[in-house]
Order: structure tokens, then sequence, then C-alpha cells
């Protein structure tokens, strides 16, 4: 069911990392239910592909490719939201696990944990913070991708999971910042699911026991029908129905 007014336009979502795994679900997800999309990613033949099949089912979408760690995206990305008139959902799913295969944490390269920090924690904070005004006006809500690797030890999965441990927190705090400005804030850890990023992370490990991103889907119905303020300060698991704050 969609919560959208008929007298009011569609509902508008931002979707980083949207060109493949769960960032191209949540997208079709949210288009079949008649929601207006910004769509980004760093691969622009992935992102171009998920556009084209989203709008040959009638879904308006805004595909902008590029990193969530440049500003200069970030800003483009937040006034193609704009020119939509509106903004309900940023949802921020991109992310990136370090060196592929994964390795000890003391064993990565400084930089490279620079850079997972920038595109894991900066980014989706600065784009809430430009996103700011345009959720105020609708209510809407952050969606912060957290994973099981930010509250458990696995080992070589280190700075990704300080990445998202730090996302964690970063989301709390801010949910508490905005309680009574109408916009909310969540984190949302998708359980273990097979992703491009997972098979690359692990090439030796076998996926085919994982689930697919879909295995979420549920969640995702659930959470558009429900408030911002409802969710606003909680970690959810998707895969962990029926959703309570964790």
């Amino acid at each position: 069911m969609s919560m959208t007014d008929p007298r009011t336009p569609s509902r508008v979502a931002l979707i980083t990392g949207a060109s493949t795994g769960l960032g191209e679900t949540v997208a079709e997800f949210l288009g079949g239910d008649g929601w207006r999309l910004v769509l980004t990613a760093r691969t622009e033949s992935d992102l171009t592909a998920v556009a084209k099949r989203l709008t040959d089912r009638g879904v308006t979408v805004v595909a902008v490719a590029g990193d969530v760690g440049e500003a200069a995206h970030r800003e483009r990305l937040i006034a193609e939201a704009g020119s939509l008139g509106r903004l309900d959902w940023l949802v921020n799913n991109a992310s990136q696990m370090g060196v592929s295969p994964i390795r000890p944490l003391l064993d990565h390269p400084v930089d490279v944990f620079e850079k997972v920090l920038r595109t894991n924690v900066v980014a989706p904070v600065a784009l809430a913070q430009l996103a700011l005004p345009l959720l105020r006006d609708s209510g809407g809500l952050v969606v912060n991708l957290s994973s099981e690797a930010a509250v458990d030890v696995f080992p070589c999965a280190g700075i990704y999971g300080a990445s998202k441990a730090a996302l964690d927190q970063a989301s709390r705090i801010i949910a508490a910042e905005l309680a009574d400005t109408g916009v909310g804030i969540t984190s949302v850890d998708p359980g273990g699911i097979r992703t491009r990023g997972y098979a690359e992370a692990e090439p030796g490990f076998d996926l085919s026991g994982v689930p697919t991103p879909d295995v979420t889907l549920p969640f995702w119905k659930w959470l558009v029908q429900t408030s911002s303020g409802e969710v606003s300060g909680r970690r959810y698991l998707a895969q962990a129905g029926p959703w309570d704050a964790r």
C-alpha cells in the first residue's frame, strides 16, 4: 500500500549506491510504490541500466553517476531532489569495504581507511546536512544502512565495521538533535545478503546460501507505512521482523 496522498506530488527518495545490490532493490521497490527517485552510484553503466529499467516502467528517475565522497557531487544530488519539489527519504546506502579481499585492520593502508570513513560516515552525514531543509518541509526520513559488522566482531572486516559503528552512533546523536523538527533518522542493518561487494571482499566464500537483497522487502514495505517520528533514533534488523527498536 502506498501512503502517498493523491492530492500532493508523489514522494521522492534519494538513494546512494543504487546501481546494484540493496540500493537497486530499494529503488525498484519505491519506484513500484509510485515514488520518484534520484539515484546515484559510481559505476555509470550499471546505474544507467537500473534507471532505464525503472523509467521503462513509468518511474520518474534522475540518475547521476559520481562519488558521494565528493562535495560537489553531494550538492548536485540535493539540487536534483530539489528540482523534483521535495525529498521524503535520503537513503545512505553507498559504502566501501576497504581493501578487497579483506585483510586485518592493521594491514590496511591509512589512506584506504580514510577513504572508507569518507564514504561510509562523512558522506552520509554531509548529505543529511544538505538535505535538511527539504526533509523539514516533508517531515522526511534519513535511512542510514548499517551492518552486522557494526556490532559483532568479524576479523578482517575492521575498517568496514568501525565505519558502520560510527555511522550508527552519528545517527543516534542526530536523531536526538532533530527530535523537535519532524525529521527522522534511523539505522537499518540488512543482515547478511548476497552482494557484489561481499563477493569481492571474500572471493573464496560460498555465497550460494546467503539470501539476495530482496529478503529485506517486507521491512521496506513496513517502513514506508511508518512515520519518521516512530522510527527516529532506532536501529532495525531488516531480516528480523516484527520491527522493534534494537
